[in-house]
């Protein structure tokens, strides 16, 4: 039999030649669709385009907002392998929840979500688009607001192109987005959004996790606010759980029914998704047909895949596990293995990772393929990444009510999460604990980016996990980037504890 060899010793080592006898009908072990024709849509030629692009800096990629919120959940990590993806040990110390307000990442978060303000602000100055087209515009500078409100806590609040604003509190931050959110929804469309855009849905949808979160923000819960906007989207007749969890998120998932706010990704016209080189290893190249190399380093922790029971569609979907082999069926091999890793040069993902420091095994860790991969694609995927979708509405509104009504196994939660379950194609909860809620929307919401927001208001942050000690309360919130205090001449100041 042949067997596929690796032999590499870096991330930055990525010019390693390949020659293989590929195959037309191979199935691979995480398929995806497995077409090689690209799935495109355009957005519209509306004069929105600069604003709603900004969306694709970090949201789907590796070093800024994704591996921010990831890499300090429970859910993702990148381990040291030796040299490799050691990187200073800023992924550690995110992991830890010990980094600092010189992080490289928290930068690029701050200035990512305020250049996305920034080109808000000039369009509505401008006002050339329309009432409809400035209510889009508001609805996503509000989205920029949430984002760095939820990780910085007290943000500037700039509304006008070149006019600085005050440092705000957290409550002024909440109070604002809300007001924005309020004043933008009569003007928007009622049905479902033009591809890439934000209908009504978008916006309550983003107005429900606001008000989900107002007890961490503001300290006053608003359950019934944060149900009645999930009953405009889910009563709005215009979206639908899609029959099957995978099509949700496959190369091809452009309009899917279940989508209500996007950020389209294409791997021609709208790059910026790089899952498949984030998280796999060097050889997988071959697995997949990839036109480069990965890079190897997301998984997921070990504790986090066990959340979910064998034959949840969820479990095989979400993960890539196991023996790894080329588009032959031939063994891919990794002849810089750890002399001390049981499998040897065999490369097969293990949920178990021994370490994430310095000698983490390089092929440990189920790998993320939940945006799953199609077969011969480039480092740019065409997977469209969900903002907001009809299931996590209705996780939403659940939550919602068992917070009101002080019942987790309340009838309506158990219903809306049922739903989810059976299209998992397990069995319907009779009872449920909030623990087991919050287990259940993390293996639904898996790399969703929203994992570290619900740890913190299920007061779960602070917890000891795997390689990662208690941390301390004031770690809810990140620290203002030093870069950002520096440049602010004394109008920014440091969030507590920093």
């Amino acid at each position: 039999m042949f067997v596929s060899l690796f032999l590499v010793g870096a991330c930055t080592n990525l010019e390693e030649e390949l020659k293989d006898t590929f195959t037309e009908d191979f199935d691979p072990i995480n398929p995806g669709l497995g077409q090689s024709e690209n799935v495109n849509k355009a957005t519209p030629a509306d004069g929105l385009g600069g604003a709603f692009q900004r969306l694709r800096n970090g949201s789907a990629n590796h070093g800024n907002y994704f591996s921010v919120v990831e890499i300090s959940s429970d859910e993702a990590v990148i381990t040291q392998k030796g040299g490799d993806w050691f990187d200073g040990g800023i992924w550690l110390d995110m992991h830890r929840h010990v980094w600092q307000s010189t992080h490289p990442a928290l930068n690029g978060m701050w200035n990512d979500n305020y250049g996305g303000i920034s080109e808000c602000n000039r369009l509505i100055q401008e006002n050339t688009v329309g009432a409809e087209g400035i209510a889009q515009l508001r609805t996503l500078r509000a989205l920029y607001y949430w984002r760095l409100m939820d990780a910085f806590g007290r943000i500037k609040l700039v509304t006008v192109p070149g006019v600085d604003a005050p440092q705000a509190t957290r409550v002024q931050a909440f109070e604002f987005i809300e007001s924005e959110l309020l004043a933008a929804i009569p003007n928007l469309i009622d049905g479902r959004p033009a591809y890439g855009r934000v209908s009504k849905g978008g916006a309550y949808s983003l107005l429900a996790r606001l008000y989900l979160n107002a007890e961490v923000y503001t300290g006053t819960p608003r359950w019934q606010d944060a149900i009645d906007a999930a009953d405009a989207v889910i009563n709005s007749g215009f979206y639908s759980l899609s029959d099957s969890y995978a099509a949700v998120f496959a190369p091809d998932n452009v309009e899917n029914v279940e989508h209500i706010w996007v950020i389209p990704y294409d791997e021609a016209t709208a790059t910026g998704m790089n899952f498949a080189q984030m998280t796999l290893h060097y050889p997988s190249q071959l697995t997949y047909r990839l036109q480069q190399q990965p890079w190897n380093g997301y998984s997921t922790l070990e504790e986090f895949y066990n959340s979910y029971e064998n034959g949840d569609a969820r479990k095989a979907n979400n993960f890539i596990v196991g023996p790894q082999t080329d588009l032959d069926g031939n063994p891919i091999l990794d002849l810089a293995f750890d002399p001390a890793d049981a499998d040897g040069a065999a490369i097969n993902y293990t949920p178990a990772i021994n370490e994430l420091a310095p000698s983490g095994s390089r092929q440990a860790g189920a790998r993320l393929g939940k945006y799953s991969f199609k077969v011969g694609q480039l480092p740019e995927m065409d997977n469209d990444y969900t903002l907001f979708r009809y299931g996590q509405v209705l996780l939403i509104k659940a939550e919602a009510i068992a917070r009101l009504n002080g019942n987790w196994s309340d009838p309506g939660t158990l219903a809306l999460v049922n739903q989810l379950r059976s299209r998992a194609g397990v069995a319907a909860f009779s009872s449920m604990t909030e623990d087991q809620f919050l287990a259940e929307r993390g293996r639904e919401m898996f790399q969703e980016s929203i994992r570290r927001t619900d740890l913190i208001r299920f007061n779960k942050w602070g917890i000891a996990w795997w390689e990662k000690p208690a941390s301390a309360a004031f770690r809810t919130i990140f620290p203002i980037p030093n870069d950002q205090i520096q440049a602010a001449a004394g109008t920014l100041t440091q969030n507590a504890g920093y």
